[in-house]
């Protein structure tokens, strides 16, 4: 059931909420979603848990500056105060704006009550307009009426008298008469005008807060302070404390509850760039977003570093990367987090557990770049894990370290869609100082985290401006035509974002330029394949617009351990290079190739064996294989202490080319990417309360919301018997024949009633349902509270009774 309008004034807000429409029932639970957890039962259930202080706290922090100040001045206005009053505490200036304030508190279900009665939540007023002892967000102070609570007879008496009021017979018309002095602009200018200059001064530095002011003793105070306080211009508050009544401070304001409305928000002001050069930058940014990834999860294909104790990467491994990377190492950090949000790296799970690339990681580099990029911004936006804390310590004085623990911050994904949205507002081309997008943030969210929280709101707008660059979301601070469709309404955001940024992406190269000295030069990204073999074949010496690649013994004998033959790399090489083989490059290959696999090396503890007992002999005279513990076991067989691993990595910084061997003898190969974790999703980011339900959602939720309602407010028709316990409120009460009867009847007629049910478990509940079908004890119905048709067995309904026919 569906109402329009109220056909008279509502009394409560449950009241309120039955009178409005779908519509603005969905507005309501998507503005506030923590309302939907779980579903009401009905209206009155909404208003009870909308009125919640958590749940008000939570949409109060969610409030614009201008519409918490207009909620601000209902507070301190009286309840059910017209809307004139409330033009008054706010000023003319702000008048224009206060209908849409006004709207966002119905809609938000903070206020109800139409202009001629403005009602705040009760509990919105309580958290806006504390009580005597604190001070209101507008720097008002307590009433006369509770800051004069427990105040003697006599000295109220005394105060009526010097203010030139007559006397009354007891405390409450006192404060009456006083607080009706101060609301009496003539009488109250001509009271001050009368005051001494010290005087004015004392309540001109209270009256825009904060209202309590110091003395040595309230009993004998400063001559100003005592004319003051002999007039309850000011009041005690305290042995040492005096306290300016709000209505003395309202008066001293002419009228007004802030000094400065802020209707409109502060301006952000645009710094112009070309367009196209902002989104050509942008995308080169972009493109080394991609590789930069690319380049740290590859470091850990053959074994990552090891994972603290407590979590996270350590302070030397982080440095590594950074080198690396050839970045900063908060730089670091952020690509990190990232390549972790993204699922791209994650333990292994391994005992001595360490970061390793997952399985989706393969999938990811088979990605185009522009989809790959597109993976890459869409774990930043979501992310609660933030990078920019990295290095500092938590609440205990632990350092917190990349990739571990405690680096959640809720915050982080709102802050970084609004500063989007802010820079998204701009002309296209244009950019804003992060000081400037700041001040906008707090007018959007003034109360959001609150005072301790402000140093990490900031933080986060300067992380996100450099963290939005990094990635290639804007470029020069600007934001990027792709940047702007990651923020579009409908339809598949990141793939909107990957089309228009392919085209400016530089085309991948299936080709490389070999030179002499042993290098060969990338003059643009490389075709995966081309460049998945090059990494393997050759070491990177240098980056940029051109990556410069190095070949030497040690990398040729990588590729030729990978499986790779001395043919398939002569030919790889000659298929690849746009310039002839050099003749140094192909005898690195075949020289590295011919010693490549003469020495082999096993588990015993390990051993040495080779057909050429000469090289033997070299090697157990050399003195670098001191401490390999080798012996002769054989002319071709050497024994060794060490462990294969080991052995090997000896036998190479002598200048040999050993090769793996199996228990049966055969050459192991090592694959660059054979190591991988188990299957692993990304890590779920800690959200700040549940997110903002879809359509669909919310048009079942109200449906459910409405029918729970209608059950619980259900009229049955006069003519069948009332409850015989309970009264009205109970379960009804009718014999089973009677009730076999009725619903039969209800089939029949396709009407609606109202039953009574104790289900299983023994919990009684009201229902108006559908009868569609009476057999074998059991009735199938439509149950309008569920919003389903649902099955009830005929025993277990108490009792049932026709609905009027105005809601049948």
């Amino acid at each position: 059931m569906t109402t329009e309008g109220p056909a008279a004034e509502p009394r409560t807000l449950a009241e309120d909420l039955r009178a409005r429409g779908d519509g603005a029932l969905s507005a309501l639970l998507r503005a506030r979603p923590d309302l939907l957890s779980p579903v009401p039962n009905d209206l009155s259930q909404l208003a009870t848990r909308a009125g919640t202080r958590a749940s008000v706290v939570r949409a109060l922090e969610r409030l614009d500056r201008f519409t918490l100040q207009v909620a601000e001045a209902l507070a301190l206005a009286p309840d059910g105060a017209p809307l004139g009053t409330l033009t008054a505490l706010m000023g003319p200036e702000a008048a224009e704006a206060l209908p849409g304030a006004l709207e966002t508190l119905r809609t938000q279900a903070l206020l109800w009550g139409g202009d001629d009665r403005l009602r705040l939540v009760r509990t919105a007023r309580d958290i806006l307009a504390p009580a005597a002892g604190s001070v209101s967000p507008t720097g008002l102070g307590p009433s006369v009426a509770e800051a004069t609570s427990g105040m003697s007879p006599g000295r109220l008496q005394q105060i009526l008298e010097t203010a030139g009021l007559p006397p009354t017979h007891d405390p409450v018309s006192a404060v009456d008469a006083l607080t009706a002095l101060f609301a009496d602009r003539p009488r109250m200018t001509a009271l001050l005008e009368a005051a001494p200059a010290e005087a004015t001064a004392v309540l001109g530095r209270l009256t825009w807060g904060p209202p309590y002011g110091e003395v040595a003793d309230v009993g004998a105070p400063p001559a100003p302070v005592r004319w003051l306080l002999e007039r309850g211009l000011l009041l005690p508050a305290g042995a040492r404390n005096v306290v300016l009544p709000r209505e003395v401070a309202l008066h001293l304001r002419d009228g007004r509850a802030h000094r400065t409305p802020e209707p409109v928000p502060p301006a952000v002001e645009p710094r112009a760039h070309d367009p196209q050069a902002v989104d050509a930058t942008a995308a080169g940014q972009a493109f080394t977003a991609i590789r930069t990834v690319e380049e740290l999860v590859k470091q850990w294909e053959t074994g990552g570093p090891q994972i603290l104790r407590a979590g996270g990467l350590s302070v030397r491994d982080l440095k590594r990367v950074a080198t690396a990377l050839d970045v900063a190492e908060p730089v670091a950090a952020f690509w990190l987090e990232l390549a972790y949000a993204a699922g791209l790296v994650a333990p292994d799970g391994e005992v001595d557990e360490a970061y390793a690339p997952t399985p989706e990681y393969d999938e990811w580099l088979l990605l185009p770049a522009e989809l790959r990029w597109a993976a890459l911004v869409t774990a930043w936006l979501t992310a609660t894990r933030t990078s920019g804390v990295v290095g500092t310590r938590d609440a205990k004085g632990r350092a917190l370290a990349a990739l571990g623990p405690d680096l959640d911050r809720s915050l982080a994904p709102e802050i970084r869609r609004q500063v989007l949205d802010f820079l998204a507002a701009l002309p296209a081309g244009a950019s804003a100082t992060p000081d400037a997008l700041l001040a906008r943030l707090r007018w959007e969210r003034p109360l959001r985290g609150g005072v301790s929280m402000d140093a990490l709101r900031a933080d986060l707008v300067r992380w996100t401006a450099s963290e939005a660059e990094l990635l290639g979301v804007t470029g020069r601070g600007a934001l990027a035509t792709h940047g702007r469709a990651l923020l579009s309404a409908a339809g598949d955001r990141a793939a909107k974002a990957a089309a228009l940024l392919r085209p400016l992406l530089p085309e991948p190269l299936d080709h490389v330029l070999l030179q002499a000295d042993l290098t060969a030069v990338a003059p643009g990204p490389l075709q995966p394949h081309l460049a998945e073999t090059l990494h393997v074949l050759a070491d990177i010496e240098s980056k940029g617009g051109a990556t410069v690649y190095r070949f030497t013994p040690e990398s040729v004998r990588r590729a030729l351990d990978a499986g790779r033959t001395a043919a398939e790399l002569h030919a790889f090489l000659a298929a690849h290079s746009r310039t002839p083989v050099p003749q140094p490059l192909s005898y690195l290959v075949d020289d590295v190739a011919r010693r490549h696999g003469r020495l082999r090396v096993g588990a015993a503890s390990a051993y040495l064996r080779c057909d050429d007992d000469a090289l033997l002999s070299e090697v157990l005279a050399d003195r670098r294989s001191a401490g390999l513990g080798l012996r002769r076991l054989a002319p071709t067989v050497l024994a060794a202490q060490a462990d294969p691993g080991t052995l090997l990595e000896r036998l190479r910084a002598m200048g040999l080319a050993p090769a793996a061997e199996s228990a049966e003898g055969d050459v192991l190969i090592t694959r660059a990417d054979a190591r991988r974790t188990p299957p692993r999703s990304a890590p779920v980011p800690v959200t700040d309360g549940p997110p903002v339900p879809d359509d669909t959602l919310l048009g079942a939720a109200v449906k459910a919301i409405r029918a729970g309602d209608r059950a619980s407010t259900a009229v049955r028709r006069e003519s069948v018997p009332r409850p015989a316990a309970g009264g009205d409120r109970g379960l009804p009460r009718t014999a089973a024949a009677e009730t076999l009867a009725t619903m039969q009847a209800a089939v029949l007629t396709g009407e609606s009633v109202w039953i009574g049910y104790v289900n299983a478990d023994g919990a009684a509940s009201q229902r108006v349902i559908g009868p569609l079908r009476v057999e074998g004890g059991f009735v199938t119905a439509y149950d309008h509270t569920a919003d389903e048709v649902r099955t009830f067995a005929l025993h277990r309904i108490t009792g049932v009774s026709e609905l009027a026919d105005d809601l049948a």
